[in-house]
């Protein structure tokens, strides 16, 4: 199906993200943290993870290694045991190093605050960047796209790519900037609640009517 007008793509974000705020009027990130480089961990470790399993897992690994410096120069070993169950271990632990050794080069130990220099740390590409510009400071960049967000965009007919950062782009131009940070969230929760992708709730959905993939 041929993707609709900017204009018709504007209205119907607007008004499916005003009913998911009713719907979940409590929306947030639904991964812990205490300070911006505990979230840059946290999200770092959720690709490919549930956000759940990270829960699970950060509060020993940060009593384990409490600051940027313990994990810029823990034993490699003992950071891939200690975040294991979150899977791909070894490549994590890598970023996470790598991570906190660059904020500690090139930042004095600090989270950065731009998108350029968020994406050049080790393992924090344009989601990650964005949940952390979005949750600590609300200056997202962009929309944060994960399976959830991209699989229901589509659905909704937001838009026509695969690529996550071609459907960043076209939702940016949906929404209003002060919308970005919560529709990823409110699509999080919907997709978890409701649209789920392998037996979706259709008849609960309150948004089905703009579903385009309805039966």
């Amino acid at each position: 199906m041929p993707l609709k007008s900017l204009a018709t793509r504007k209205k119907r974000a607007r008004e499916v993200v005003a009913v998911l705020r009713r719907e979940f009027p409590d929306t947030r990130c639904s991964l812990d943290h205490a300070d911006p480089w505990q979230l840059l961990v946290a999200t770092i470790l959720s690709a490919q993870c549930t956000d759940a399993r990270v829960n699970l897992v950060t509060p020993d690994l940060f009593a384990r290694f409490p600051t940027v410096q313990d994990f810029a120069t823990a034993p490699r070993e003992e950071l891939e045991e200690a975040i294991r169950s979150t899977g791909f271990y070894k490549n994590k632990a890598k970023s996470l190093q790598g991570a906190a050794q660059a904020l500690l080069a090139r930042h004095g130990g600090q989270v950065p605050r731009t998108m350029a220099e968020l994406v050049a740390v080790p393992g924090a590409g344009r989601k990650t960047a964005n949940v952390v510009l979005g949750e600590i400071w609300n200056t997202p960049d962009g929309v944060v796209v994960d399976t959830h967000v991209g699989r229901i965009s589509k659905k909704l007919g937001l838009t026509d790519q695969t690529d996550p950062v071609k459907i960043e782009q076209q939702l940016n131009e949906c929404l209003p900037q002060q919308d970005w940070r919560d529709y990823g969230h409110l699509l999080i929760d919907h997709g978890r609640k409701t649209c789920k992708a392998r037996a979706p709730k259709c008849d609960a959905c309150p948004i089905y009517k703009w579903c385009e993939t309805r039966a």
